[in-house]
């Protein structure tokens, strides 16, 4: 049986990291690869009022359902099919509906907190950390949480403030040291990106693959 390719693409809020695995991801377009994010599994809060869930710090590791991402990642590596989860962001909870997703050769596993998690990390074959400038993060954050989410400008500097860099000083950015590619400047760094590329096809074509 052919053990899938894991790799996990961390850093903080802004840095980049979904530009760089869509990067990825669009180079092996027509093979087999799948992009597995963890924001899909945040914990499902029906079981809270409203109130309550409104409070929850997206930016902690225990905002994340870890177990069943775990789960998933192995179910995948032994070729089996999983249901993801879908986050409903307007009820801050779980939504009912899932996502069949089937086994593939690649799996690119995305989230600020992948590399957080000992188990995670010990499914990945390549671990990557995208790390780009605090005051570029912010900037980044500020445009697309103004422009996409409606967010005034206030509350995108209370929040960051207040929750985003403390989180990021104490679980993100700690979470370098089990990197084994550091990229700067996110999806503007075609140079890294091609040498990940390169690499993955290494591995496939030594898998048999491609």
């Amino acid at each position: 049986m052919r053990k899938p390719v894991v790799i996990g693409v961390t850093g903080g809020s802004g840095s980049g990291k979904t530009s760089v695995t869509r990067a990825i991801y669009n180079k092996f377009k027509g093979h087999s690869i799948l992009m597995i994010e963890q924001d899909s599994y945040y914990k499902d809060q029906a079981h809270l009022p409203f109130e309550e869930r409104l409070k929850t710090n997206y930016d902690h590791p225990l905002a994340f359902d870890n177990e069943l991402l775990y789960e998933h990642i192995k179910m995948l590596q032994n070729n089996q099919s999983i249901e993801k989860p879908v986050y409903d962001y307007a009820l801050h909870t779980r939504s009912e509906e899932v996502i069949q997703v089937e086994p593939r050769d690649v799996i690119i596993l995305e989230g600020i907190l992948v590399l957080e998690d000992e188990r995670l990390r010990e499914l990945m074959d390549i671990k990557l950390y995208v790390d780009t400038d605090a005051d570029i993060r912010i900037i980044r954050r500020l445009s697309r949480d103004i422009k996409e989410r409606g967010r005034t400008l206030d509350s995108v500097i209370d929040q960051y403030v207040n929750v985003v860099r403390p989180m990021h000083n104490q679980f993100i950015e700690p979470t370098k040291r089990y990197a084994d590619i550091i990229i700067p400047e996110g999806g503007h760094n075609h140079v890294a990106i091609d040498l990940m590329v390169t690499k993955i096809q290494t591995i496939l074509e030594q898998k048999s693959f491609l």
